[in-house]
This record gives C-alpha cells, sequence and structure tokens, in this order.
C-alpha cells in the first residue's frame, strides 16, 4: 500500500479498545497520524485541539450515537467540510443509506479488514476537496503565525518582512512544532527529533531554547501566545490566538484520550 504524499491526520471514534489500538498502529505505520476517541464526549475539543482530516466513525456508540454526532459535524461551521466513513456491525441497507444521507463519504460494515480501511481512506481523501489543517505548513513549505513567516525551504523566519536570525537549534525546534500545531511534545521527544538520538537530553537545555525562541516570537514571553507549556509533560505550538490557560493545560489529558 503506497503511503500519501503529503501528512493526513485521522480520527478514529470507536468504542471498541482493541480496534482502536489496532486502528491506531495499522495506520501510523502506513503512514498516517492517527488519533482516537471511545465516544463522542470530548470530540469538539479534539477537533479544536488536534483537527483531523478524516474521521472514521463508529455508528454504535455509547451515549450519542454515530448518525447523531454525523449530523452535528455537518451542520457545525468548523467541520462540515471534514470526511467521514462510517463503521458499524448493522448489516441492513436502511442504516447505510441512513448514514449516507447524513453527510457521511464511506461505509464499512464490521468485521473489517484495516487494509480495506486504508485503501477507503486513501479514495476518500483523493475525492474530497484540500482540507488543510489550520495552521499547518502550506505546500510550499512556509508557516505563518501571527506576523511570522517560518519559511522551510529557506531555513528562515521573517518578521513583516524582515529576517529574524535564529540559530540552528531554535530553527529546528521552532520547524518540528510549527509542522505539528496543536501536538504536545515532551522535552525528550523535542530533543530525539530536534538533535537526533546520539545527543542526550537535557530537560534544561531545552527549556533555555525555548526561552530563546519566546523571546524572538512572543509579544509577552511569560505569557506565550504561540509557544505554550504543558505543564508536567513539555510545550505545543497553538498558531491561533489564545491564552495559555486551560487549552495548554489541558493538552495532555487530550493527548491521552485521544
Amino acid at each position: 500500500m503506497n503511503t500519501p504524499d503529503r501528512h493526513y491526520r485521522i480520527l478514529v471514534i470507536d468504542d471498541d479498545p482493541r480496534l482502536r489500538d489496532l486502528l491506531q498502529r495499522y495506520l501510523t505505520e502506513n503512514g498516517l497520524e492517527a488519533i482516537t476517541l471511545p465516544d463522542g464526549s470530548q470530540l469538539e475539543k479534539t477537533l479544536q485541539r488536534f483537527p483531523p482530516h478524516l474521521i472514521v466513525l463508529d455508528l454504535m456508540l455509547p451515549g450519542e450515537d454515530g448518525l447523531s454526532i454525523c449530523r452535528k459535524l455537518r451542520s457545525a461551521h468548523n467541520a462540515e467540510s471534514i470526511p467521514i466513513i462510517m463503521l458499524t456491525a448493522r448489516r441492513e441497507e436502511v442504516d447505510r443509506i441512513i448514514g449516507l444521507e447524513m453527510g457521511a463519504d464511506d461505509y464499512l460494515g464490521k468485521p473489517f479488514n484495516p487494509r480495506e480501511l486504508l485503501a477507503r481512506i486513501h479514495a476518500v481523501l483523493r475525492r474530497a476537496p484540500k482540507h488543510e489543517l489550520a495552521g499547518a505548513p502550506t505546500e510550499e513549505g512556509l508557516i505563518p503565525f501571527g506576523p511570522f513567516m517560518l519559511d522551510l525551504a529557506a531555513r528562515t523566519l521573517n518578521r513583516n518582512g524582515e529576517v529574524v536570525h535564529l540559530s540552528t537549534a531554535e530553527f529546528s525546534l521552532l520547524k518540528i512544532m510549527g509542522q505539528n500545531p496543536r501536538q504536545p511534545f515532551t522535552r525528550e521527544r523535542l530533543s530525539l527529533l530536534a538533535r537526533g538520538k546520539d545527543h542526550e537530553t537535557f530537560d534544561r537545555a531545552i527549556d533555555m531554547q525555548i526561552s530563546r525562541l519566546r523571546k524572538l516570537v512572543e509579544t509577552d514571553p511569560i505569557n506565550p501566545r504561540y509557544i505554550q507549556t504543558v505543564r508536567g509533560f513539555g510545550y505545543i505550538y497553538v498558531p491561533e490566538d489564545s491564552k495559555s490557560g486551560d487549552g495548554a493545560a489541558n493538552a495532555r489529558k487530550e493527548s491521552c484520550d485521544a
């Protein structure tokens, strides 16, 4: 199976923990980013923090069922264009028809082969209008945030057209975080991605580099807007205007729940 030529994030909503774990591993191994939820209770927060390119949605869920969730997604301004693949153990044709009428883009009955789901995901994504994650890099490798523009190809950061000088380590950190908006990173993970596996992790070194970055890109480095702290975990890049309060503080919990 060919992997996609760009980075896609898939949200799987299913109450079966074994199936969630299986699909998360399988989709990740095939070049997709996969996050999961057991039901729809945390869906709104997840869409805000980790907006997906496609949702795999189980029809039979505890609490609010998949049809109701699908209907809400199609009526929500910020989620109406996200493709949806419905999953269900039901075999009746009427359920498939209702799901499609509610706005699902495809339908797959349980049990199924994960390879078939992967093929359907690729097919739906190819048909769907381009749906870029807010704050994610453009096809030209540009990451805009506030008055700044990070150019991944030129390895430069500009503020209102003027170059902001970054060290190699600072650029590497900003690149990693900019390519993964709203994704919490531990200090160890940031160090590994930015410096490679041959470098030892020093939490204080990462903290110092983050502190220097904040002085360059934040209006108020003490209360950062873009590079926020996830208490007891690490850091997260939030491209849209937001305060560093509840959103960042909840990021670790959301990432674990997802």
